[in-house]
């Protein structure tokens, strides 16, 4: 598949400077949803970029190295608590948007190819179904996302190592949810989830 396919259609088509945005860290029960918004140069290339969850750790970051230095992205973070009060879908939007916000302070981007999600903002959106494997701005963006949260999550995992943060990014595995048994809640959790949600109700804290 031609991970430019959707950008060189825009090209022809006149439109030169767009944004791909992802975002990572929907399904975990601790920390931030991240999302980031990538526009690339034309003459981009990055050999192997596809989707972050397909790629090992270690090619992550050597990824996100190289797109930070060769390409124009901005970053957006909501919070747990944030989340709690407008749902994890909503929250990834903002996030979205806060990070192409980011991007438009740098650049005046014309369109916007987004993983899935529709967002509405003063400029085109095309959402594109698993775009993260089929667009290689939203492959990058996805990249930026996914290494920004992780690093969020090892700094938490220095503080309560007890935890193993830097194994599950704060994801319901069975030895998260062991310590959070043995352990109890810090702040960060995300008390809407199922899992932390039961927790509280059982009057654990």
């Amino acid at each position: 598949m031609d991970l430019w396919q959707y950008e060189k259609e825009l090209y022809k088509q006149g439109v030169n400077i767009i944004g791909g945005t992802d975002e990572a860290g929907r399904g975990p029960l601790y920390g931030p949803v991240v999302a980031a918004c990538v526009v690339l140069p034309k003459n981009f290339e990055l050999e192997g970029l596809n989707d972050s969850k397909k790629l090992s750790e270690k090619k992550r970051n050597v990824f996100y190295n190289y797109i930070v230095e060769n390409t124009i992205y901005g970053v957006g973070i909501i919070g747990p608590e944030e989340i709690d009060q407008i749902n994890i879908y909503e929250a990834s939007r903002q996030a979205m948007i806060k990070a192409i916000k980011e991007v438009q302070k740098q650049v005046k981007l014309e369109y916007v190819l987004s993983d899935a999600m529709p967002i509405d903002i003063d400029i085109p959106v095309m959402p594109i179904i698993k775009g993260d494997a089929k667009s290689m701005s939203i492959a990058a963006a996805s990249v930026i996302a996914k290494v920004t949260r992780d690093r969020i999550l090892y700094e938490v995992d220095q503080k309560h190592p007890e935890y193993g943060f830097k194994n599950h990014k704060g994801y319901p595995t069975k030895k998260h949810l062991e310590a959070i048994n043995k352990y109890g809640l810090i702040d960060g959790y995300r008390k809407t989830y199922g899992p932390i949600m039961n927790y509280i109700k059982e009057g654990h804290c």
